[in-house]
């Protein structure tokens, strides 16, 4: 599966599924990725990614404008 990217309160992850595993990079302003250091469970389904990562970012909505969309990388 290619690495889909999302846009999350401004910043830029590329999230791919790899052997049943969720990887999460963080893509920088030189579109550079590195490990986001963040973890989504095997279980959460591709049509599940906005609202988990929602969950798990949710304390960013409070400082910043903006939400979580889906963008092409």
């Amino acid at each position: 599966m290619p690495a889909q990217r999302f846009n999350v309160y401004g910043h830029l992850f590329d999230i791919e599924r790899k052997s049943g595993r969720w990887s999460v990079l963080a893509v920088g302003n030189d579109e550079k990725r590195a490990p986001a250091g963040s973890v989504i469970p095997e279980f959460v389904a591709e049509a599940e990614l906005e609202q988990f990562l929602f969950e798990l970012f949710h304390e960013r909505a409070a400082h910043k404008k903006g939400g979580i969309n889906r963008v092409q990388p």
